[in-house]
């Protein structure tokens, strides 16, 4: 149920219904270009088959664009209801302050676009939309930069943009200052807009290529957040994943480092056209361990992008992880990872070389150098910290790569590692990503198979590649 607000709280309110009452339900010329832009990066953000709820919806202006499963919108203003009713036939609306919410339902996306700044109590509003929100529910805030204040009010001046009642300017650090106190975990933060008309095709050149390299100047500025949730009761069960390549001497040390985890763990080996002894190693240590729950297949195709997706597809696991057969990620550091998603402090871990000291022979250093140029990269891309792209260990959830699965022909089938394929899907997703710091080790046992020029010209390549699915769209 709704909580009480402060009598200003509800003054204030009041204000904002009376204004809008009286305001035309037809957006200015200027308005509609604005929204058409907004609606192109919501529509990347949210899944098709997505329910979701727009919180000052207005007239429908911006929800009518939107491309979802089930769409609900609510307001304060019933003149403005009743216009979003004309707008949109397929959507639900009710009259509603966000700071009362009460629609006994929750949504998969929840939508706040340039009205935070008229909420009474913005910390309250968050917290209300709790009530809405299931734990993997994603909350979409989109608010003007007060770099454009002078602009924006020169505009207003011209008849350029609709006039408001008194409302905040929040920066950035305040919404996620307010998030954290609500609740909310941001995921991320992007600056989108620099141009907001289209004027002839030269809209679409400056915010597609000019505004991700110039963030901090653009118009809007976009924040995904998270609910931040305890851990549930149930332990979740484990799915280690290996692919495994000229490894034979690695194979019995990988089971026996591998500790027990969650309500039960499963290795997966997946063995790769080896030159070696590897498939007969793995069935041998197999055989002499049937107190593991251990399966063993051989892939395919090509790639440890390929022996992930089919180990994936065999486990049963709640968690999968990926566990190189190298075993310079110690096995051993596994329940970290694990800790991570269980607690729901975040539904990505990704493994970091780069933190502690490592052995000497464990990466050459122009290795070393490609890594960490390839995350500072990757932060950028993102919109999240990812130190280090390349350790092989990745961890999340069964839903969640099936969804990434699913979400697979966006990016393409492009990733012959795996690595790139899961980061790319999770940020797709809107996924929180952790950086999980592990002591990187020497390999003990064969060489590497990787080729630092054609590999690292591959790499590059898909870097390229994502950046105008992600970035420059």
């Amino acid at each position: 149920m709704p909580t009480e607000i402060s009598a200003l709280a509800r003054e204030h309110l009041e204000r904002v219904r009376v204004f809008y009452d009286a305001a035309p339900v037809e957006p200015l010329w200027g308005a509609r270009c604005y929204r058409a832009l907004l609606a192109h990066y919501y529509n990347l953000l949210i899944p098709p088959d997505a329910s979701v709820l727009e919180v000052g919806c207005g007239s429908g202006d911006l929800l009518v664009r939107i491309r979802a499963g089930r769409k609900t919108g609510v307001d304060l203003s019933a003149p403005q209801i009743e216009a979003a009713r004309q707008r949109v036939p397929d959507a639900e609306f009710f009259v509603q302050a966000g700071e009362l919410i009460d629609l006994g339902r929750q949504f998969d996306v929840i939508v706040i676009s340039d009205t935070l700044n008229l909420a009474a109590d913005v910390q309250h509003l968050l917290e209300q939309l709790h009530q809405v929100a299931r734990p993997d529910t994603r909350l979409i805030l989109n608010f003007q930069n007060s770099l454009w204040r002078p602009l924006l009010t020169l505009a207003r001046a011209l008849g350029l943009k609709a006039t408001q009642p008194q409302n905040s300017w929040l920066a950035s650090s305040d919404v996620l200052n307010l998030l954290g106190l609500a609740g909310w975990s941001p995921v991320w933060r992007h600056g989108r807009i620099l141009f907001p008309f289209q004027a002839l095709g030269l809209g679409t050149l400056v915010n597609r290529w000019l505004a991700p390299l110039l963030q901090w100047f653009c118009l809007t500025i976009f924040i995904v957040a998270r609910p931040v949730r305890a851990a549930t009761g149930r332990a979740p069960s484990v799915s280690v994943v290996i692919p495994a390549r000229n490894e034979a001497g690695n194979i019995a040390a990988a089971v026996a480092r591998t500790p027990a985890m969650g309500a039960g763990t499963e290795i997966i080996f997946v063995e790769g056209h080896s030159h070696d002894d590897t498939w007969e190693q793995i069935q041998r240590v197999a055989a002499e361990n049937p107190d593991r729950k251990i399966r063993i297949l051989q892939q395919t195709g090509r790639g440890k992008g390929d022996a992930v997706r089919a180990g994936f597809a065999a486990a049963t696991g709640d968690i999968l992880m990926i566990l190189d057969a190298d075993l310079t990620m110690p096995p051993e550091d596994l329940p970290k990872f694990y800790d991570v998603l269980a607690s729901g402090r975040a539904e990505f871990a990704n493994g970091v070389r780069l933190v502690y000291p490592m052995e000497e022979e464990a990466m050459q250093f122009l290795n070393l150098c490609a890594n960490k140029t390839f995350g500072l990269i990757f932060t950028w891309l993102l919109g999240q910290p990812v130190k280090d792209t390349l350790c092989g260990t990745k961890v999340l959830s069964r839903a969640h790569y099936d969804r990434i699965a699913a979400n697979r022909a966006y990016f393409g089938d492009f990733d012959p590692f795996g690595d790139f394929d899961l980061l790319f899907g999770a940020a797709k997703l809107n996924l929180k990503i952790a950086d999980v710091p592990i002591r990187y080790r020497e390999r003990t046992y064969g060489t590497t198979n990787i080729q630092r020029w054609k590999h690292g010209w591959l790499l590059l390549r898909m870097v390229m590649f994502a950046a105008r699915k992600l970035k420059f769209v």
